[in-house]
Order: structure tokens, then sequence, then C-alpha cells
């Protein structure tokens, strides 16, 4: 090969003995390829300095996203099951699985959900089966206070995880800015009157966003004279229902005309208090989505969530990156102000 002339897939294949399937497929990170040939090419590459052309390999993503079957491999997502912690109810919303499989088929992906501890799968057991199917890509969706996904080997993987729940191990993360959320909901509450603005959510809610409620709020807070300082309501459980008596007691000590909460029992709850939305108090909704059009909320645009952990585990695959990084990388999704008819009108 003369020296001026970059490698290619060919020189790897001619000084392995390998065939230019076998060379692509190991360059990829394409699944079922065996350690001893996976290990052999990628000594050749580096040995060579192969680098991939970066517009060749473009055309070919978008080749291999257009015909399904040629679905290369499966994405896993990791759910949890453990109805005991309250967090599996309609008051809580997640990344959307549709979401996540429109980004991964783009790249060529199938995408197939696993819960643990539903029908008895356990950590060990998902292992086992994710490595008998040859599964090299995880993205994890913490849903309980207990986490079992957190006792998964994941040297083994390209993993990403949604929200901040999973402290350990410490994978690379997607998650929505809710600092901005907060700031944003209380700016728009403010330039419409609101002076008094609570914010009412559970203890899990404020984990997952790495205290971007609670911190969002207290900062926010500053600006304001100290009579105005509406503190935090932590929910005394992550089930809603039981809150009541707490959420009664703040709502009389502090008096806010304004909310920022769950979509689920506190409008009901401020029925029975003789409050109306929006006459009498402003309602926004932490978490909302477009299936609740009867409230203005903070949209934290799930969907790009979604794109960002696959793009995550598509970069980690096609770089042979596996395990728990040493310097995970976090993305934040800026949230969007939802305009609804539970705040006054800027009119």
């Amino acid at each position: 090969m003369p020296a001026t002339q970059a490698p290619t897939l060919k020189d790897i294949a001619r000084a392995t003995g390998y065939s230019l399937m076998t060379v692509s497929r190991v360059l990829r990170g394409a699944p079922k390829v065996s350690a001893e040939k996976r290990e052999i090419v990628l000594k050749e590459a580096k040995r060579l300095n192969y680098q991939p052309d970066p517009h060749l390999a473009r055309m070919m993503q978008a080749v291999r996203g257009r015909k399904q079957q040629r679905v290369r491999a499966v994405i896993a997502v990791i759910r949890e099951h453990v109805p005991q912690d309250g967090l599996l109810s309609s008051s809580y919303q997640y990344v959307p699985i549709d979401d996540i499989r429109s980004r991964a088929h783009g790249h060529g992906y199938a995408v197939e959900e696993f819960w643990l501890g539903k029908d008895g799968l356990t950590p060990k057991r998902l292992q086992k089966i994710l490595h008998a199917r040859g599964i090299e890509g995880v993205i994890v969706s913490p849903q309980s206070m207990q986490l079992p996904c957190s006792k998964i080997d994941y040297s083994p993987f390209a993993a990403a995880t949604f929200g901040n729940a999973m402290s350990s191990p410490s994978l690379h993360m997607c998650a929505g800015n809710m600092t901005l959320g907060i700031h944003m909901a209380a700016d728009q509450l403010t330039t419409r009157g609101y002076k008094r603005i609570g914010v009412a959510v559970t203890q899990w809610i404020v984990n997952r966003s790495q205290f971007g409620y609670s911190g969002g709020l207290f900062h926010w807070q500053q600006s304001l004279p100290p009579a105005d300082r509406v503190p935090l309501l932590l929910f005394p459980s992550n089930d809603i229902s039981q809150g009541f008596e707490a959420f009664s007691k703040w709502m009389n000590a502090h008096q806010p005309d304004a909310l920022v909460t769950f979509d689920t029992h506190v409008p009901g709850w401020l029925r029975r208090l003789g409050l109306r939305i929006p006459q009498d108090i402003g309602f926004v909704v932490h978490d909302w989505t477009p299936r609740m059009p009867d409230f203005a909320g903070i949209y934290q645009q799930r969907e790009h969530l979604a794109a960002a952990a696959v793009d995550l585990i598509v970069t980690q695959l096609s770089q042979h990156e596996h395990g728990v990084p040493e310097v995970p990388r976090q993305i934040m999704i800026p949230p969007r102000w939802v305009e609804g008819p539970s705040v006054r009108s800027l009119d």
C-alpha cells in the first residue's frame, strides 16, 4: 500500500484473511461476530491507522435505515415493575417506547422492552437473555425506588439512562432541564400577575431531576420578598392519592395563588377546598403531555430525550465503547412552556 494512500477495508481484510463483510461488521459494531475475530480485526485496523470515511458511513446508515429487512441489531429498553413503590400510576410520565423506536429504526435498530420484576425477570436472568441474543445496546428507564436496574453488570453493554434516579453505576444520561423548567413556569406566572407560586411534587421527582425542581424554585425565590416565598411541598408518598391531608395543611398555611404540580388528584383536591381553576388559583402541570389539553404546563419534550438516548447508544457501538464510562456524558433537553386554560391569559 503506498505511503500516501489511506488504508481501506480491503487492506484490513487482506491482512487478517477475513472477508470484507466480516471486517465491515466488526468495524460498525454489529453483533454475532466472535470475540477472536473482533479482536484481530480491531488490532489490525489500529495498526494500519484505519479511519472510516464519514460521508460513506452516513450514506450506508441511510441505506440501512430505509430497508427494514436490514435491521441489524436490537436495542433493549430496560424498565422496572415494582408496584409497591407507587411509581407506575398515571401520575408519572416516562419516555414512550414509540419515541425510542422511531429514532432507533432510523439508525437501523429494532427496539424491545424488558420489565425487571415482572414475570420473575431478575437482573441476573435479564443479563443472560441479553447475552444469548447478542444485544449490546441498552437504554435504562428507572421506575422504582429499589432500582433493580442498578444490579445489572453493564460491562458488556453500550448503555444510557433517563434522568438521575440511578446514580450508581453512573451511565451516560439524558434528562430534562427542570431547573430551567421551574424558572420558565415562574416567569410565565409572574407575568400573569401571580405572586405566591407553590411547587408540590414527590421526593422521587426531585431526585430524578437531580434537584432541578427544588434548586430551581429556591434560586428563583431569592429575588422575591420573603413573605412571598412559598416553601416546596414534598408529598409524603409516591402514591399521590394519599397526599390530601399534607396538601390541605400546606395550602392553608401558605396560601399560594398558583401551583406547579401533578395533573392527577390535585385538581380535585382544590375543588374540595373550594378553589376554582383558574379563577381562584393558577394551575400548571409540572410534566405536561399532549393528553392534558385542559392545563398549562411544562413540556419536557420526551421525544427529544428518546432521540438523544438512542444516539448515545449508536455512537458508543460505532466506537466500540462498552461498560460504565469513566466520564459519563449528560445531555440536558430544554423544556417548553405550553399555554392552557388553567392560568390567566396574557390579554
